[in-house]
Order: structure tokens, then sequence, then C-alpha cells
């Protein structure tokens, strides 16, 4: 298809900003060294002695520095945002003297967070701050300041706040990454501060969590007849029916595909016992296992549903793949 000009024009301006953004974070790598380490262990003795990260910003900075501050907090590393204004009438409460300040500002003279400078020594806090300008009043009352300037915004009269702001972002995204690392976060620690999102709920629930129990299990006896097996699996809808001993040993499970292999030989199924056409054994596994693992053995098996046992094989529920959707497991 061949584009108009207007077509052509818009695909050139947007590929133009994406290539100026992009050279606007490459151009940090070389800016990293000994300041962004130092930055880094301020930031974990900060967390060493039960402080925090305190963000501060203003504008489009702001919305950065609200970002940051996010991201640092759900990878572990204690943070909150401070808008700069409101840090003036009455929220430089929230910071103790414990803290370590954060401040984003590309030109470095954002009067609302320069006019915080005196209480901000007098906290005797560490300042940290991510400017475009290393001669500015920020940048010079800083503990450290990280070097974030960029050589044109992508905006085409070099104004809003584009390529900067994208760069303040990566340099923030590298700090919280890098301080992660050094703290050995874990995906289980990642999942603790995510206990909604679908990650997390991959990496806490666990079987037990959402198996069938009690009433809900379809469990027969070996020597019941195929159909009061089968009315069983019918009444708890989950596909399968377990089989057991005497003494509640497991011994197989009877599932469709044995339904369909048991009437394909016409065998009787009011007078056989289920315990001659079941799966003997079947696929297990065990409560304490995540339910993502669940999700694993049904797709490598191409099953829909489990039975689950303790730690002593015996067993003690059941779910199937509709108990996963259910809980944004799949």
């Amino acid at each position: 298809m061949i584009k108009d000009s207007n077509e052509r024009d818009a695909l050139s301006i947007a590929q133009q900003v994406l290539e100026i953004e992009s050279d606007a974070v490459r151009g940090l790598i070389p800016r990293l060294g000994d300041d962004f380490l130092k930055t880094c262990q301020i930031c974990i003795e900060c967390q060493e002695k039960q402080a925090r990260i305190a963000v501060i910003g203003l504008g489009k900075s702001g919305h950065v520095g609200n970002k940051i501050a996010a991201t640092l907090a759900s990878t572990g590393s204690p943070s909150f945002f401070v808008h700069a204004a409101e840090a003036r009438h009455g929220d430089m409460g929230m910071i103790t003297g414990k803290d370590v300040i954060l401040a984003i500002s590309n030109s470095g003279e954002t009067e609302e967070i320069t006019s915080l400078l005196p209480r901000i020594k007098r906290l005797g806090l560490s300042l940290i701050t991510m400017t475009g300008n290393h001669n500015s009043t920020l940048a010079k009352a800083a503990t450290i300041n990280l070097d974030i300037s960029v050589t044109e915004e992508a905006c085409p009269l070099n104004l809003a706040p584009t390529a900067s702001t994208t760069a303040a972002l990566a340099m923030g995204d590298a700090l919280a990454v890098v301080l992660l690392a050094k703290r050995n976060f874990k995906e289980e620690d990642f999942a603790n501060f995510h206990p909604g999102g679908t990650l997390g709920k991959r990496l806490l629930i666990r079987v037990k969590d959402i198996m069938h129990t009690d009433d809900e299990l379809p469990i027969v006896g070996h020597e019941t007849p195929i159909s009061d097996g089968l009315l069983e699996m019918s009444q708890k809808s989950l596909g399968i029916t377990a089989i057991v001993d005497n003494d509640a040993n497991l011994l197989g499970v009877f599932t469709d595909g044995d339904l369909r292999r048991t009437l394909d030989q016409r065998t009787d199924i009011h007078s056989t016992p289920i315990s001659k056409v079941m799966t003997i054994g079947g696929k297990t596994i065990k409560q304490n296992q995540l339910a993502m693992e669940a999700v694993h053995l049904m797709e490598e098996n191409g099953i829909t549903a489990l039975l689950v046992i303790d730690s002593k094989n015996k067993l003690v529920g059941a779910l199937n793949i509709h108990d996963l959707f259910r809980a944004g497991i799949m």
C-alpha cells in the first residue's frame, strides 16, 4: 500500500522521535561511574537503617519521579513520592531524618525544589539529584548529582520535555534494578510486593489454596461399578474420579478418556468394577506445590485435571483447568 505524503510525514516524525529518545538513553551509559555507584551505596545504607527514598519532582519530572518511586518500592527499596509544591506546604513532614532525598529537575533550577534545600540541609539528609545541568543550583547542593542531560528534545520546538524525561526515567530504572540485584531480590520477593498481580498469583498461590476437598472431591472405592463412578464424576464436575482401596490409598483415576475406551470396548458399566478400566496411578501433584506447576503438568501430559496428594502420598484433593483459570493462574 502506497502511503500519501501526510502519512509518510507522520511516520518520519515518529521515527525521528524514537531515534532522539534512544540516543538520549544510550548517552547515559558512558556517564555511569563512581557517582552512580555512590548513589547505590547511599540507597542500600538507607534501607539498612529502615529508612526510605523520598523522590521529589514537579511537572513532567514529577510524573517521572512518581513512577521511579513506584518502581523502587515494588522492587524492595522502600520509597515514596513527594510533590515539590506540596512539600512547601506541609508534605516535608513526611520525610524523616534518616531518609534519602532523590530530587529530579532537568534544569536544576525548579524553584519549588530549590526552596526546599535549607530544610534538607537542616535535616542532614543525603541529597541525590538527577539534573540536566551540573552547574545548576540543585546539582551544586547535591551530595551526588546524576547527569541526565540530553543534546536535544524530541519535540521539534526543542521545548516539550520528551527525551529528557525518557532519560530521567531510564536512569531511575537503572538505579532500581541495580539495587534489586545487590539485595539478591528474587521472584518470590517480587510476588510478595504484587500479591494481586498475575506474577504474584503464579508465585504465591499453591495447589492447596484452590483444590477441591471433602465432599467436593470425586472419589469411589475400587469395587464400585463403572456406572456409579460415572455418577460421581458427573456430580463433582471435575472430569475425573479418584479410585481408592479399602484403606483409602489411591489406586488410580477414571477420566473422560477412560470412559471413551470403556464404551468402545462395550464393557458392561453396571457390573464391571471401575478398577478394571481405570488408569493405574494417574497424574498427581503435591498440595504444597505451586499452582503454576499444575499448569505445566497438565500441559505436558495433555490433561485437564489432577488429583492432589499430601507429603505421605494420601489423596487430599483434586483440581481442574477451570480452577486455575478462576484463580488467575492461566
